[in-house]
């Protein structure tokens, strides 16, 4: 029997992202089977079911589903991608900081200080305004925030710090007034464009309103290939800004959404499946 893919969600109803899957996983006539971070999670489980998987494919970067991926890599199963991987691309600070080490154009950033008032004189000197404050992780737009004033932005870091279970860190960033581009990648091929709008500040993640496409060419495509080939993120997501007619690169995500164009939403699945089983053969894995 062939061995299955494997794939990572945490989901606690199946909806149409998984219904994608196990559609073209039919059309594929390749078994597929899910870990799902919100069932009852066991070792034994967990072992029982990567015992039938060539390859996993870890569809979300939530932390409960990294430790999964993590336990997957334990037994000896490749994840794509991997734990160490997503958990670096997600820090986004340390995104800014592989890009500015790389010549890879970003929106000016500092990492702020844990300490109110060194903050206060970190900002002064920053001086750009409207400043957008993050937590160094964060998806779907979350624990992100605009201040428009010093004040403003004390009151919004003393927020974000109270956000979540621990006072996690801070980025500054300059506010660009920008559509948000996003583009997905899957291996070195980019699979689709998308530009995100909304009549709000935020475009990214669950926040943009309508989509479009916009054409790649070859000096971003060359800053792309580059991008993915530092992260060694094999499937992912980037999102993009325009300061004027020059492109600064927001941030790198693995675990992509597919689902910008319903149309194109089959297609990219099966491209995935057709990468994940090349990377299978590659181990000499059967699928």
């Amino acid at each position: 029997m062939n061995r299955a893919i494997g794939v990572i969600i945490n989901s606690s109803k199946f909806g149409k992202e998984e219904e994608t899957f196990i559609k073209i996983s039919k059309k594929m006539s390749i078994p597929i089977i899910f870990f799902n971070a919100s069932e009852r999670i066991s070792y034994n489980k967990i072992k029982k079911k990567a015992k039938k998987c060539g390859i996993i494919y870890q569809n979300t970067s939530e932390a409960i589903a990294l430790e999964i991926a993590k336990t997957l890599e334990f037994l000896g199963k490749r994840v794509v991608d991997p734990s160490k991987v997503v958990y670096n691309s997600e820090d986004k600070w340390m995104f800014y900081v592989l890009c500015k080490k790389n010549k890879i154009p970003v929106p000016k950033t500092i990492l702020l200080s844990d300490s109110i008032n060194s903050v206060k004189k970190q900002l002064k000197y920053f001086d750009k305004w409207p400043v957008v404050l993050k937590r160094i992780f964060g998806e779907r737009g979350t624990y992100v925030d605009l201040a428009k004033t010093p004040k403003e932005a004390m009151e919004k870091i003393k927020k974000l710090w109270k956000a979540g279970n621990e006072r996690a860190p801070i980025i500054a960033q300059e506010y660009i007034k920008s559509n948000s581009y996003r583009i997905t990648f899957i291996g070195n091929k980019i699979v689709q464009t998308a530009i995100k709008k909304s009549n709000g500040w935020k475009c990214t993640g669950c926040y943009a309103e309508n989509f479009g496409k916009f054409k790649i060419y070859p000096k971003l495509e060359k800053t792309i290939q580059k991008l993915i080939r530092i992260t060694h993120i094999q499937v992912g997501g980037i999102d993009l800004l325009k300061k004027g007619n020059a492109w600064k690169l927001l941030e790198i995500n693995s675990e992509p959404s597919f689902d910008f164009f319903e149309c194109e939403n089959e297609k990219i699945v099966e491209e995935l499946f057709i990468f994940l089983e090349k990377e299978a053969e590659k181990e000499k894995i059967l699928l």
